[in-house]
């Protein structure tokens, strides 16, 4: 039998992937890339932005933009936190220098890195391993909703 997480069997509930993308049109490209493979998308534009969309809509998953405006996607990994990360894998989807920028990102938690543009194929394969694994949507230890710490607004 065929287990495929992307083909929307009503066995598996749809996985939430939260896009932190502040570009109009590749925030559109991954909506269309993902409602036709049954995931269920919400979106930010920016970093608080995302903070309360983390909270509010509970991913399974989240795609992490670097070139955010105000907070970068670095202070976004920061923000969240290491408990947060291991719970919700964030694959970091970015047009950046390659190199430098992908240590970082891994290093600062993210579970995959991603050059912009990206192939399709392999951004699918990289939700499905991250989105189906059950440890990423466990709560924490205590059991109680974790604590995101929003940064003041300037």
């Amino acid at each position: 039998m065929n287990s495929d997480l992307t083909t929307g069997s009503s066995l598996i509930p749809n996985k939430r992937i939260l896009i932190v993308e502040d570009d109009a049109d590749v925030r559109l490209g991954y909506q269309v890339l993902l409602k036709a493979h049954n995931y269920e998308t919400f979106f930010a534009a920016n970093a608080v932005a995302a903070l309360t969309e983390s909270r509010t809509h509970d991913p399974d998953l989240i795609i992490l933009d670097l070139g955010l405006p105000g907070i970068d996607g670095f202070d976004l990994l920061e923000h969240l936190g290491p408990m947060y990360v291991f719970l919700v894998p964030v694959i970091v989807v970015s047009g950046r220098e390659l190199h430098r920028n992908k240590e970082r990102a891994l290093n600062a938690g993210a579970v995959e890195y991603l050059q912009k543009p990206w192939n399709d194929d392999e951004l699918l394969e990289m939700i499905a391993r991250y989105a189906s694994d059950p440890s990423s949507s466990q709560m924490p230890p205590t059991g109680g909703a974790m604590e995101i710490a929003l940064p003041n607004a300037a």
